[in-house]
């Protein structure tokens, strides 16, 4: 198959138009058309309607299976180029919202370093295809158990931190008070769905959806009643201590928040260092 071929179906599919997917990929309509027509040859079935242009189940199916080998073949170009080229003086680092803590800010140099904030999901993307030279990404864990992270490239990962976990809650809430608190006591309760930001242990209904990156404005939305969040220790009793929450350890399941760093290989140059320097002392 084709990657060609594939990456111009993705864009159309994704775009609902042959003519969004010629700009967008600077080929004519025409071209467009041809490279739809010759994947649909190679696979003997019909992927996209044309009125409106919307995937047919084959097309759905063929989604699922282009997203993650377009990353694969993206992630080994920039591991090949990688090698070939000399190290960058200047370091990109992604870093999820809830991986930008002590550690990071002690750890970054006074200059060279470009930080780009981006949601959990997407860091490991950025660093296997290049676009990132490390990357820091957070979530809940098993005590000493790594992350469950997307196979999206050969990376090296070390654990650079764990930390408590606990719920921020409204200080008028009945809970507020207590000294900890089990996940199953918050069967019924409603909880933030903010996949940019939060921990992704929203197994109850979410009464409000939250796209952004903004840890400060997820923790208002919780400190306001709209829903409760899991976050670090610290994170909750500091968005708590201006007494609108209340942050209430988590005490069961026996889970961690951790922090990892990604990389590709071995880092070197000025990426290695700020790697020595993010996981110094780490024991975990």
């Amino acid at each position: 198959m084709d990657p060609h071929l594939l990456r111009t179906f993705v864009t159309v599919a994704r775009l609902s138009s042959f003519s969004g997917a010629a700009r967008e990929l600077g080929y004519t309509q025409s071209a467009v058309s041809q490279h739809i027509a010759a994947l649909e040859g190679d696979l003997r079935t019909e992927l996209l309607t044309r009125r409106p242009v919307h995937p047919t189940p084959a097309g759905v199916r063929l989604l699922e299976h282009a997203g993650p080998l377009l990353l694969r073949l993206d992630a080994a170009r920039a591991d090949v180029l990688r090698l070939a080229a000399a190290p960058p003086a200047r370091v990109t680092l992604a870093a999820s919202p809830l991986a930008v803590g002590p550690r990071l800010l002690a750890a970054l140099p006074a200059t060279g370093v470009t930080l780009r904030v981006l949601p959990p999901a997407e860091v490991p993307a950025a660093v296997a295809t290049g676009d990132c030279d490390l990357g820091l990404v957070d979530g809940p864990a098993a005590p000493s158990d790594p992350l469950r992270l997307p196979d999206v490239a050969p990376l090296s990962v070390t654990g650079v931190a764990e930390e408590e976990l606990a719920v921020l809650l409204p200080a008028a809430h009945p809970f507020a008070g207590r000294a900890s608190l089990r996940l199953d006591d918050l069967a019924d309760a409603r909880w933030i769905d903010a996949p940019g930001v939060g921990l992704p242990l929203t197994a109850a209904r979410a009464s409000v959806r939250y796209e952004g990156t903004d840890l400060h404005a997820l923790c208002a939305l919780a400190t306001a009643g709209h829903g409760l969040a899991l976050l670090p220790r610290t994170v909750a009793a500091a968005a708590a201590g201006s007494g609108a929450g209340a942050a209430v350890p988590l005490s069961a399941p026996r889970l961690v928040h951790r922090t990892e760093l990604l990389a590709p290989g071995t880092p070197t140059g000025a990426a290695a260092a700020l790697a020595a320097r993010l996981t110094a002392g780490s024991p975990v």
